[in-house]
């Protein structure tokens, strides 16, 4: 080819951009949320269809279920029942909202970390996921099931979670650690596990409220390390506490994360619906303000 004919050929290829330390292209990512999200147990509807209701009328694109914390006589929890799976695929597809992730908030009170039952209901709820046609799953590690300076206990989650992810690996089907660790604690256990399965599940509440560079956190796990996120404000309705998610869409640009962002409100003086919309509508008004005209009024 020619000189000049290969020139011209170069000239109609897309510009790469330089990529930064942490694989990002320095050009410029864009974090596009699938959905945005609440908690059940935020809508105050923990494992309960009806939670999907209070997602509608708040104007979410989708709720976070919970198995719910009280077990059967059999030792299951709620959602590991068939009958309500079913009834959250019906609630689903009446209201149009999506279920995005399941999570298990009964660890933090049965510790997944020393617990049978813990990591049976654990393995257990991978079958509810393929059910659901939910990809992720929040696996909690507070209270009881705190990790912090528990390096006995980090083994012996690293093992279990060694169980679990070629089951989930199989499946389909992503387990996001959410806990108080950091990100080089975090680091640790993914490393140490090795399965694409297993990830985290990064709050930005509280790894703020643990004195965590929120920001250098997330550009340092990438997109590749974190399944989901969940927005919250220790402080107060969002936009008027202490969390800049200004900030955090700043690094979640850089880490062209896709994926959802579900409110986890701790803050909710006038009540669930009107705060859910006052902070669906802060976020949008960041993170998608092309749906503004869409949103329940604040």
């Amino acid at each position: 080819m020619r000189r000049r004919h290969f020139v011209q050929s170069l000239a109609t290829l897309p510009v790469l951009g330089a990529w930064n330390a942490h694989g990002v292209a320095a050009s410029g990512g864009k974090c596009q949320l699938t959905g945005i999200g609440a908690c059940d147990w935020t809508l105050r509807q923990t494992a309960n269809p009806a939670s999907l209701d209070v997602a509608k009328e708040i104007g979410l694109d989708g709720v976070q279920v919970d198995f719910g914390h009280t077990p059967a006589a059999d030792g299951s929890l709620p959602l590991h029942d068939p009958k309500l799976q079913e009834e959250f695929l019906a609630k689903s597809q009446a209201t149009g909202i999506a279920i995005p992730s399941l999570a298990l908030g009964v660890l933090n009170s049965i510790a997944y970390k020393s617990e049978a039952s813990a990591e049976k209901w654990v393995l257990d709820s991978v079958p509810v996921a393929v059910k659901l046609k939910t990809p992720v799953v929040l696996l909690a590690f507070f209270g009881k099931g705190d990790l912090r300076q528990d390096e006995v206990g980090i083994a012996a989650t690293v093992a279990r979670l060694k169980t679990l992810a070629p089951k989930a690996e199989a499946a389909g089907i992503t387990y996001g650690i959410e806990s108080w660790l950091k990100v080089a604690d975090l680091e640790r256990i993914l490393d140490a596990v090795k399965s694409p399965a297993i990830k985290v599940y990064y709050d930005v509440g509280n790894m703020q409220k643990e004195s965590e560079d929120v920001h250098a956190a997330i550009l340092r796990l990438g997109q590749e390390r974190i399944c989901e996120v969940h927005a919250k404000d220790y402080d107060d309705l969002y936009g008027k506490g202490s969390m800049n998610f200004g900030r955090v869409k700043e690094a979640l640009d850089e880490i062209n994360y896709r994926g959802w962002m579900h409110i986890e409100g701790i803050k909710i003086p006038h009540g669930v619906v009107q705060d859910m919309q006052f902070d669906l509508r802060h976020l949008r008004s960041i993170f998608q303000p092309e749906r503004l005209s869409k949103t329940a009024p604040s």
